[in-house]
């Protein structure tokens, strides 16, 4: 008996999923997926999911000592959210197929979440604009559930929460015309207002165009929510942290996007 290779899936559903996955790894250089269902020890929504929470929060706890409560729930609360999201961006602008991502499990690697499942199945096609509406349907309870489950180990309020999900929609965003040829930055920053309304996340951040000569236009983001990574490195703000002064932050960012586009 042979073992079939998902890579040639024999029917529709499976050949967008697997397509989806390769696309994903493909634009991000980074994204580890594969076709099939939950494993145990995985996250996925709607299941039991305390030990595996558990399990990274003692992580963090341990990796992170003096970093202390609210940055371990950050991180607990950041690092479901990442896959999830570039999965949604990248199916409504790159893939032009929305999969269901309330099937999505995501393992847990020491204190990351790296690496998913998703079941073959049937996917919605549209504009990206119905798209965006579609996954926005399950973001937004995946999103809830998860808070739920974050604070059952350690306080996480809602809005600081909703920001932290509005700057991964936005930074998920700003990488479109990097991705997808033909993506501007005036349509990046339409695209990300369209997904923070269909979120419910508008007015939690937003994404900036900053000319940079030759005609050229990049996007930064202005986010209202921090990651806490300087409570690890004190005063070692990233890029995009509002904690900075506004013109530091704005030519790091600046800086970073020129550079991605050389």
């Amino acid at each position: 008996m042979t073992t079939r290779n998902y890579l040639f899936a024999a029917d529709d559903a499976s050949s967008q999923t697997t397509q989806l996955i390769a696309t994903a790894a493909r634009v991000t250089g980074f994204m580890k997926g594969a076709p099939g269902g939950h494993r145990p020890g995985w996250y996925r929504p709607g299941a039991d999911n305390s030990a595996v929470l558990g399990q990274l929060y003692q992580h963090l706890a341990e990796t992170y000592p003096k970093a202390g409560p609210a940055f371990w729930a950050v991180r607990l609360w950041t690092n479901f959210l990442w896959q999830p999201a570039y999965l949604a961006v990248i199916a409504a602008h790159i893939h032009s197929s929305m999969p269901d991502l309330g099937q999505l499990s995501q393992r847990v690697h020491g204190i990351y979440a790296d690496g998913y499942r998703l079941p073959a199945g049937p996917q919605q096609a549209g504009t990206p604009e119905q798209l965006i509406a579609i996954a926005a349907g399950a973001l937004r309870p995946f999103c809830a559930s998860l808070l739920e489950e974050v604070n059952t180990l350690v306080k996480l309020k809602p809005l600081p929460a909703r920001r932290l999900l509005a700057d991964r929609m936005l930074s998920t965003i700003a990488r479109l015309p990097q991705w997808q040829p033909g993506v501007t930055a005036a349509m990046a920053e339409d695209y990300a207002q369209l997904w923070l309304a269909a979120l419910g996340l508008t007015g939690q951040g937003r994404l900036d165009r900053i000319g940079v000569g030759e005609g050229r236009e990049v996007v930064i983001v202005t986010r209202k929510g921090c990651c806490l990574d300087y409570l690890i490195e004190p005063k070692a703000y990233c890029a995009s942290c509002p904690k900075q002064g506004e013109a530091a932050r704005i030519a790091r960012q600046t800086a970073n996007a020129v550079a991605e586009l050389d």
